[in-house]
């Protein structure tokens, strides 16, 4: 668990070491400044929701890696880190540590203790097994050509081979956020108020969205659903999501992210910033 966090505290250092406040606010990590700083601490090991926040604005938005290969090499990291906390071992062996034995030097393999055992050399053969080889080769030679020149005269004049198939259109999975229906930004709502919070999306891919769920991956004041069904959506349609948000009786400041999952459940569009509620609950 030391060693996942010193992973995520390099990676810091290497983005040019922002705050914990500057990566939650102006880098737009879905998490609270006090979850990142408690992820790199090192205590305890990170939710992968707030990992995956950690490394995003870091590893994707400032030193510009590609988001599907940053995920799946540091879900790989987080799900051996959290087998080795399961098992009891608070470590997680690093691939790198050990050496193969195809990498240890010549000198370090044991010598070959066998005894060196002289074979003489075969007998010449006769010459007339020499002969008959001979005559055997020049058979086969007869016949091979002799089959190339049945296949050329059953093709000749039959025309040009068919082109191949045009490759088929590569399916590609996009969106892209098109506004607040309602509650834009800072809007105000009524303490212990229900509302529906709106938002517009657009299907930019080639992919029909089927089964998916906009999840929430953050906690606030604020009560709502852990999900709500996307509605089936072709390309280059736009749909509408809402969910129903209650308010708290007290006033405070209300910030909630979601992020679209497929039917299985798992995160799309890493590179993306999570759709988000933020509204300020208050006495009128």
């Amino acid at each position: 668990m030391g060693a996942f966090a010193d992973r995520l505290l390099r990676l810091k250092e290497e983005a040019g070491d922002p705050s914990y406040a500057e990566m939650s606010s102006r880098l737009g990590a879905a998490a609270s400044k006090s979850s990142l700083a408690s992820a790199a601490q090192g205590r305890k090991l990170p939710s992968w929701e707030t990992t995956w926040e950690f490394v995003r604005v870091l590893a994707v938005h400032r030193l510009g890696r590609d988001p599907e290969e940053t995920e799946r090499e540091w879900r790989e990291l987080w799900e051996r880190t959290k087998a080795a906390c399961s098992a009891g071992t608070g470590a997680v062996e690093d691939a790198s540590d050990g050496a193969a034995a195809a990498d240890l030097p010549v000198h370090a393999l044991p010598a070959a203790t066998a005894d060196v055992v002289t074979v003489p050399a075969p007998a010449p053969r006769p010459a007339r097994r020499s002969l008959a080889i001979v005559g055997v080769m020049a058979l086969a030679a007869i016949i091979m050509a002799g089959l190339r020149f049945l296949h050329l005269a059953t093709t000749v004049d039959q025309g040009d081979p068919p082109a191949p198939p045009a490759a088929s259109t590569i399916a590609r999975d996009d969106s892209e956020f098109v506004g607040d229906i309602t509650y834009p930004d800072g809007s105000k709502v009524r303490q212990g108020s229900s509302f529906k919070k709106v938002w517009r999306i657009r299907n930019t891919g080639t992919m029909p969205w089927e089964g998916r769920r906009l999840a929430r991956i953050n906690t606030a004041p604020c009560r709502s659903p852990e999900a709500v069904s996307v509605p089936p959506t072709a390309p280059g349609q736009t749909v509408d999501i809402a969910v129903r948000v209650q308010a708290p009786n007290k006033p405070v400041n209300c910030r909630i992210y979601w992020k679209m999952t497929d039917a299985q459940g798992r995160s799309l569009f890493p590179a993306k910033r999570p759709v988000f509620l933020d509204v300020q609950v208050g006495a009128s």
